[in-house]
């Protein structure tokens, strides 16, 4: 039998240290206690010359019970690869060109994985605790020793798709080094190698890799090629499930077991939010000491004068006022390229939010025409309800009451279809996670129930077929002139509230309230306190349409306002200080 011609193995099982040995199907060496298969195999006598001799061997089904439950070997950096690998290759179905996955964000994860200390590096983490061999395509020419030139590397492949099987090509770079472990390494309480040191490490000088940090992968990628894709943008198309985000382990090969330690990894239960994601931009940029980011000029879509285009048309607010909101910036400095572009050395902790800065100028052009107090948008729009029913056939006047009731309207049925794709959606992944092998049986079968019981009540609910999905798009409102139900604003004039001066247009208020105590008492005087309890009705809705869009907290944008405020008001009362001051120098002497 295999037990007595492995009697003459005595070293003692790395797992439980027991002396039981016996042979698998492959000529190696197994525990008969805990399984463990090691990579010593007993040499066996060639018979081939020998006739009429027959090699019989018992078939236990260890082999292929062992293949089904535990799959291939891998590391969880090989899982969040994968992950970046599926998002990726989503921007590129949503129109995003192929450069952001095979150049950038390649070189930016090979980047991680070289200061993280998990590949590019002489030693690898992986190597500290257990026994590997790597692999290398051409040793020769390897250099741990120095840091490659990564973001200089566009000559690399995209993600090599993991797999025990797979064989990459000899004149092609591997992303990362390929670890091959024996099966004696595996941990018993997760499905990858390192799933229980992985959750148990703590340094604080290393970024830990998590699913919400791939969106944040993905965003720097995405900034780095310019691409007309906002942050709000992105987390919202992961909300949407056109970016892999909930439950993207699914995706993961069939070979890749998950349970134990890596749920707790893998699995997400909560959206992505604005605040959280921005923080890990700026973590993960200056972990990886990326260098200045490409300019943000004028042409690109980045820039506030183009996002305010699109902003406007988003409202259904009249383009014209794009002429007010250029001057927003040009009067605050927010345009320049110094300002925009993101420098992660040189502003450590600091990046624009380019989307929500947009917003915030829309705001403020909104305040300088209308003042937003209640009072006087309700009186220019008495006067222009009366301009456009005396003239019909003259471009209308833009009536800020209508335009208040019709995206309300619009807001309030939209906010009321998400909240119930929220509550209708399934957070369950329909590939189960189990604890440990233990558990297994109990968790597919309760899938199944689950998933049968679905199939039963939604056949008796709704037998009408699933509408089918929109496609994505960076538009959440369409407005168009033939549509009949809804006014659309965008041609509307702003001549209602604009006067004549000189050659100059300017506003018929001149009046402005600050978003903040503490800037009113340092430029104004004012002690007034403005809370968002105080604020104006008008005011509120228009901080929680934006928010809506945005998918960020009111008070986030409220901040944003204020910065911008406090840049477009600085200016003005830096000179009517110097001419003050001046004049009070003259009547001294």
């Amino acid at each position: 039998m295999d037990l007595e011609e492995a009697k003459e193995f005595k070293e003692r099982c790395t797992q439980c240290a027991a002396v039981s040995w016996g042979l698998t199907d492959e000529g190696k060496y197994y525990c008969t206690s805990c399984h463990n298969v090691t990579e010593r195999s007993k040499e066996v006598i060639n018979t081939g010359a020998i006739p009429n001799t027959k090699i019989q061997a018992i078939n236990r089904g260890l082999k292929r019970k062992r293949k089904l439950e535990k799959g291939w070997d891998w590391y969880v950096c090989e899982g969040f690869q994968h992950i970046l690998c599926q998002q990726a290759e989503a921007l590129q179905t949503l129109g995003v060109g192929p450069e952001l996955k095979d150049e950038v964000l390649h070189n930016f994860w090979k980047r991680y994985l070289q200061k993280s200390k998990q590949a590019y590096c002489k030693n690898p983490v992986h190597t500290s605790r257990r026994k590997t061999t790597v692999l290398e395509d051409n040793p020769s020419h390897s250099d741990w020793d120095s840091e490659p030139e990564l973001l200089s590397d566009f000559s690399c492949p995209s993600f090599v798709e993991s797999g025990a099987e797979s064989q990459p090509d000899v004149h092609t770079q591997k992303p990362f080094r390929i670890i091959k472990a024996s099966h004696s390494e595996t941990s018993v309480c997760s499905g990858s190698l390192d799933g229980v040191e992985y959750s148990l490490r703590k340094d604080k000088d290393i970024v830990k890799m998590t699913v919400p940090r791939t969106l944040a992968f993905c965003y720097l990628s995405l900034l780095w090629q310019r691409e007309t894709v906002t942050l709000s943008d992105l987390l919202r198309f992961a909300e949407e499930d056109c970016i892999p985000y909930i439950n993207a382990f699914q995706h993961f090969p069939e070979e890749m077991k998950l349970y134990g330690r890596d749920k707790g990894i893998f699995a997400i239960e909560s959206w992505p939010t604005y605040e959280d994601i921005y923080k890990k931009v700026i973590e993960v940029a200056t972990f990886l000491d990326l260098p200045r980011f490409p300019d943000i000029t004028e042409d690109c879509y980045l820039h506030p004068n183009i996002l305010c285009v699109k902003f406007l048309m988003e409202v259904n607010l009249p383009v014209e006022m794009h002429d007010v909101t250029c001057q927003v910036v040009k009067v605050t400095g927010i345009g320049e390229v110094d300002f925009l572009t993101f420098d992660p050395i040189a502003k450590k902790g600091k990046a624009v939010k380019y989307d929500v800065q947009a917003v915030a100028v829309i705001i403020a052009a909104l305040k300088l025409l209308f003042l937003l107090d209640d009072s006087l948008e309700w009186s220019l729009s008495n006067i222009a309800e009366k301009h456009n029913e005396g003239n019909k056939e003259d471009k209308p006047w833009f009536d800020f009451r209508k335009w208040y009731q019709v995206m309300k309207k619009a807001i309030d049925e939209k906010k009321q279809k998400w909240e119930e794709a929220r509550a209708k959606y399934l957070w369950k992944s329909e590939r189960p996670l189990y604890h440990s092998a233990i558990d297994k049986p109990v968790v597919c079968k309760r899938r199944e129930m689950v998933v049968s019981l679905q199939k039963q009540f939604s056949t008796l609910i709704d037998s009408t077929p699933s509408v089918e999905k929109r496609s994505p798009s960076s538009f959440q409102f369409n407005w168009t002139a033939e549509d009949s139900d809804r006014t659309c604003f965008h041609e509307h004039s702003l001549q209602g509230v604009l006067k004549q001066k000189g050659q100059l247009l300017t506003t018929k208020n001149s009046l402005y309230w600050l978003s903040t105590q503490k800037f009113c008492r340092s430029y104004c005087k004012h002690v007034t306190t403005y809370e968002e309890s105080n604020f104006s009705q008008s005011y509120q809705f228009i901080l929680n349409l934006f928010s809506f869009l945005l998918r960020i907290k009111t008070s986030l944008l409220h901040e944003e306002v204020s910065l911008i405020e406090k840049r477009l008001f600085k200016t003005k009362y830096t000179k009517t200080t110097k001419k003050s001051s001046r004049s009070r120098k003259a009547r001294k002497s």
